[in-house]
């Protein structure tokens, strides 16, 4: 006979709102702090992963610019500037995450550059860091020649 899933595995919206209740009315013996403190952990988690997936689209967009001259239009420019307020938005609800920001490029510049590679942006172009610090990269005068 198969164990039978707990109602965090089995709905875990249902969970949440239960959970929920459970410490507002501050029955806190009643609520599973184990399971709540792991799902805290992996909200932290997502922010982060959102910061760098954000900062990717970014990163990638600049290295079109940069690389593709002849191809830049009005769609372009508004597309890198959203981008930018988005992140600066993401910033402003999470500012633990600047905390983060230089693992973050990091890793966002690898996916960007693997895109970039997979295009048919020049290749040379195409530097193996990032060429920009976080600050260029979000610096609304700042547009790579």
């Amino acid at each position: 006979m198969h164990p039978r899933p707990s109602l965090h595995d089995a709905d875990f919206y249902a969970w949440s709102l239960q959970q929920a209740s459970l410490l507002r009315a501050g029955r806190v013996d009643e609520a599973d702090l184990t399971e709540i403190a792991d799902e805290i952990e992996r909200l932290g988690r997502t922010d982060k992963r959102e910061l760098v997936s954000r900062l990717a689209v970014l990163l990638l967009r600049l290295l079109k610019w940069r690389c593709r001259p002849t191809l830049r239009a009005e769609a372009w420019r508004l597309s890198i500037a959203n981008s930018r307020f988005e992140i600066a938005e993401l910033l402003s609800a999470c500012p633990s995450l600047r905390s983060q920001i230089e693992d973050a490029m990091a890793s966002a510049y690898r996916y960007a550059r693997r895109k970039a590679m997979a295009t048919q942006l020049p290749k040379e172009l195409i530097a193996a860091q990032c060429p920009w610090s976080f600050a260029e990269a979000m610096d609304e005068a700042y547009w790579p020649e």
